[in-house]
């Protein structure tokens, strides 16, 4: 039951980054290597956008 619980979570976190990307300003190689590196690696993917993604264009610090 746990690993269902936790492959439905990261289902999510994956689904999330695979928008955030899709919507982001950033150029169509970068979009598609990111979706890319996200779907091949979904945990490790997940995390690196988290990290290194492109931003959806909202508020600049």
């Amino acid at each position: 039951m746990e690993f269902g619980i936790l492959g439905i979570l990261v289902f999510i976190a994956d689904i999330y980054a695979l928008y955030n990307v899709v919507m982001s300003g950033a150029s169509t190689l970068s979009k598609i290597i990111w979706v890319l590196v996200i779907l091949i690696l979904p945990v490790v993917g997940f995390i690196i956008w988290l990290i290194a993604g492109p931003r959806a264009g909202g508020a600049k610090l």
